[in-house]
């Protein structure tokens, strides 16, 4: 469980930091992250701190692609996270 968590930490951490990075280099005028980068960091476990980052600074608010897509994940990972503790009993 412990792993898993680290794991869930460090990912969460670096959508955070992709989230703020665009959000200042949009600002500025400078080389933005691509989106697809941006939905791979909540694919692959940042979903719920990447939308709740997004929320905070108002970037890609208005973007559905975001707004609806990461909030799903979010619950998907947590179910997931849910089912593995029950069924495997970490």
């Amino acid at each position: 469980m412990v792993p898993f968590l680290i794991y869930l930490a460090a990912v969460s951490f670096a959508a955070f930091v992709l989230t703020v990075y665009d959000k200042l280099a949009a600002e500025a005028g400078r080389r933005r992250i691509p989106e697809a980068v941006l939905l791979a960091a909540g694919v692959i476990g940042g979903a719920f701190a990447e939308w709740l980052t997004m929320r905070l600074i108002r970037h890609k608010t208005r973007k559905k692609k975001f707004m609806i897509t990461l909030p799903v994940l979010a619950l998907l990972h947590a179910a997931a996270a849910v089912a593995a503790f029950y069924f495997l009993r970490f």
